[in-house]
């Protein structure tokens, strides 16, 4: 469990930056897909470096930086990149962002990802709006001791994904005319890409995509009592084609940019306190 004084004075920070009126909405950045936060009117930028003990990412696709502004008229933050469990850092420190995130005040957690494609009919270019997930990560954010303030010691993750806003997202995408699936995402350590046999195993427990990233947000986050979304940019084909390189899953990733954006934008319209769709959820 990360400790309070680390939590807190980030908070401190970032009000200091930001201001106390903090919005209720956050959006993750996953690999590539950063420039939707270029496409926001933003207000305050804070790199991760200027945040007290806030850790910094070291791979590629992923600057670092909170993005304060509107998005579609809502108020919003954007984390720009994440840390992962394959740098070196601990789970605490991956989820510092969600904790921070929960104490200012984020209700509502959009979490996106770049991910291998493990159904067959899956292709590169896909988007897939995440049902549930499969932890294989060897880990959890919250062992340790439990803060009662933060959260329970034994957290219901049978919602995981919140099935309202799953709908929501399905409905978006609809509307837009953007096409989606839907799945179970399995969340691996890495650094290193799945073997063959791993990949069979994965695909026999009911996995559709695999990637190094997003559970142990989702935990913290549904600890703290925060909703989630969940979509993941399919990016390759696990086991299929190309050996898989990082390169190649930021080029698809950036391919992917219009549809995604596009897509994001018109869930945050229809999310609650924004139109029609508020008597939905």
């Amino acid at each position: 469990m990360m400790d309070r004084v680390r939590i807190d004075e980030a908070v401190a920070t970032i009000r200091r930056r930001a201001g106390t009126t903090f919005p209720h909405l956050g959006i993750i950045l996953g690999s590539g897909l950063g420039a939707l936060a270029d496409a926001a009117a933003a207000d305050v930028v804070i790199p991760f470096a200027d945040i007290p003990r806030f850790p910094v990412p070291t791979a590629s696709g992923h600057p670092g930086r909170l993005v304060l502004g509107r998005l579609e008229h809502q108020p919003i933050v954007m984390v720009q990149g994440r840390v992962h469990l394959y740098e070196g850092y601990s789970a605490a420190e991956v989820t510092l962002s969600i904790r921070v995130l929960a104490a200012l005040g984020v209700r509502i957690l959009i979490v996106t990802n770049a991910a291998g494609g493990i159904t067959r009919t899956f292709r590169p270019g896909d988007l897939m709006v995440i049902t549930d997930h499969i932890n294989f990560m060897g880990t959890n954010p919250l062992i340790g001791p439990n803060d009662d303030a933060l959260g329970p010691r034994f957290p219901d993750l049978s919602g995981a994904y919140d099935p309202d806003l799953v709908a929501l997202a399905l409905r978006a995408a609809r509307d837009e005319g953007v096409p989606v699936r839907q799945g179970v995402y399995l969340a691996v350590c890495g650094p290193s890409y799945e073997t063959p046999a791993e990949l069979t195993m994965m695909a026999r427990w009911g996995a559709d995509a695999v990637g190094m990233s997003t559970v142990p947000e989702v935990i913290v986050a549904r600890h703290a009592g925060v909703r989630v979304l969940g979509i993941s940019a399919i990016t390759n084909v696990a086991g299929g084609g190309e050996p898989p390189s990082h390169e190649a899953v930021l080029r698809t990733a950036r391919d992917l940019e219009p549809q995604f954006t596009r897509l994001i934008r018109r869930i945050v319209r229809d999310l609650p306190g924004s139109g029609a769709d508020r008597a939905r959820l």
